[in-house]
């Protein structure tokens, strides 16, 4: 497969991750599928927006420069045809690099939620904190009981965080993918030859 074509399928396949990553976050913002009577009442780490900025803004723009890799037209320079197409290269491992950071982001701030566990409504004054501590609830379901509201909270943010840290690990090693290719555009030249040429 050529080089292009290689970054054309990665950008296709991190525009819908970029997307669901950003609705993910959204989703948190309402505990329990329910609108919040506060902010303080929705976990510390939604706000930390590592689905919308690290796995959905900085994303987008890698996939689009991966998208844009297979037209690229080869302007040349010094008389090389496949210069335009090695720069080209050489900018998405940039990008790629871009891209990796973003998802690195979001899969250390849905691991540290999910360790966290949610906020919730517990005690007999009704006050909104962390009941769990490193994970425990995790491998203890009768711990769920410490959240009295709101319902289904604990699943909630455990399927929406969860969902965040695959998403973002599967946008990793597609960055990665995209940076070893590029270096390998950038190193042999776009395998199709320039322009749609042989």
């Amino acid at each position: 497969m050529c080089t292009g074509n290689c970054a054309k399928c990665l950008g296709i396949t991190l525009i819908p991750l970029a997307i669901l990553s950003v609705l993910c976050n959204i989703l948190l913002c309402f505990p329990g599928g329910k609108v919040a009577s506060s902010t303080d009442h929705i976990t510390d780490e939604v706000f930390y927006l590592g689905g919308i900025l690290g796995s959905g803004v900085l994303m987008i723009f890698p996939a689009l420069v991966f998208l844009g890799l297979k037209n690229n037209d080869c302007c040349g320079c010094c008389g090389n045809e496949s210069c335009g197409k090695r720069c080209a290269m050489f900018t998405s491992i940039i990008f790629a690099a871009i891209g990796f950071v973003g998802a690195g982001y979001c899969f250390i701030i849905s691991a540290v939620a999910i360790n966290k566990g949610p906020k919730c409504e517990n005690g007999f004054n009704a006050t909104y904190s962390y009941p769990f501590h490193d994970g425990d609830y995790l491998s203890n379901r009768t711990m769920w009981n410490a959240c009295s509201g709101p319902k289904d909270i604990i699943p909630w943010n455990l399927t929406l965080f969860s969902l965040l840290l695959i998403m973002s690990g599967v946008q990793a090693v597609l960055c990665a993918i995209q940076a070893i290719n590029g270096l390998i555009g950038t190193i042999c030249g776009d395998c199709c030859g320039c322009c749609g040429g042989s």
